[in-house]
């Protein structure tokens, strides 16, 4: 069976190829690919074992060729073409009063179509506008909303970590996100803190939180007076990459701890009902320093996405 590769198109629209021609094609290459109608051009990211398993409803369409000299130079006036379409689009909406931010304007390889991709807070009739489209450009037009995800997507960017944006880089597609992700993590719900460019939660907190979890369920909640094999004292946090928890003392001396090192409950509850005095020590929490959001900030962040 052919290889299967990942060819990214304009936007960081990202799509899985068969290059059952078997050409000569390596990573970085301008490649002409089969479109659902005619030809388009992308660029070879990733090559994938035919027997990789892929999240796709239909069978990857072909890579007809790698690009050429004249096909390169073709791509390069499409570019320029792309971005003096996408200003006289926007001439045209405003001459509609149509209420869309324009986000950009995609030429198909062989020009059978162009794609007017765009963002509205309600629905939009553009029926009238496509016409006129149609007629002035000489070819089928589509329009496709988007939402704010894919719009930074398109957009392109550098997230709060200063690294190029998840979405832009390698994410093929998004995942659900809710702040729940970030109440697990113990972050602060400040949505200037957990949210991207794109106003949503950002992608990255999906990335840990599997780990957060089945590691919080082998210690007991912060803020629990503890019997360890190194002391007794208040369990202020957990590190979970160590997989420690850190233990505080009447002393007011801090010791760490694995999870087989803390007592059981039953033997913690023996602790509890003894003549032993529980020490007087206040948990800090270093996130209660950041403001957090109202409910109703949290709620928006959590909002689905209209993608």
């Amino acid at each position: 069976m052919a290889d299967l590769f990942l060819i990214e198109f304009k936007g960081h629209r990202k799509e899985y190829f068969l290059n059952k021609y078997y050409h000569d094609i390596n990573k970085n290459d301008s490649v002409i690919i089969q479109a659902e109608r005619g030809e388009d051009a992308g660029i070879v990211k990733l090559q994938l074992s035919s027997e990789t398993k892929i999240n796709t409803s239909s069978r990857p369409r072909s890579i007809l060729r790698p690009a050429s000299e004249e096909d390169i130079a073709r791509i390069k006036e499409i570019q320029e073409r792309e971005a003096q379409y996408k200003k006289e689009v926007i001439q045209i909406i405003r001459r509609h009063g149509l209420v869309m931010k324009v986000v950009d304007v995609e030429l198909q390889f062989d020009g059978n179509k162009m794609t007017v991709f765009f963002t509205a807070d309600q629905r939009v009739d553009f029926r009238a506008l496509v016409k006129e489209l149609a007629s002035e450009y000489k070819t089928r037009i589509e329009m496709r909303q988007i939402g704010v995800r894919d719009e930074a997507r398109r957009v392109g960017g550098y997230g709060i970590c200063g690294k190029e944006q998840c979405c832009s880089s390698f994410l093929t597609e998004f995942t659900p996100i809710s702040t729940q992700d970030a109440r697990v993590q113990d972050l602060p719900l400040n949505p200037s803190k957990l949210s991207g460019n794109c106003g949503r939660l950002l992608c990255c907190l999906k990335y840990e939180v599997g780990l957060y979890k089945q590691t919080k369920r082998k210690f007991p909640q912060p803020g629990k007076f503890v019997s360890t094999v190194k002391g007794d004292g208040f369990l202020e946090r957990v590190d979970y990459f160590r997989e420690e928890a850190i233990i505080k003392n009447s002393e007011g001396e801090i010791f760490r701890v694995k999870a087989d090192e803390i007592n059981k409950a039953e033997d913690r509850q023996e602790i509890a009902e003894s003549s032993i005095a529980v020490p007087a020590v206040t948990v800090y929490d270093e996130s209660k320093e950041i403001e957090s959001a109202s409910e109703e900030e949290l709620k928006k962040l959590d909002e689905p996405d209209s993608d």
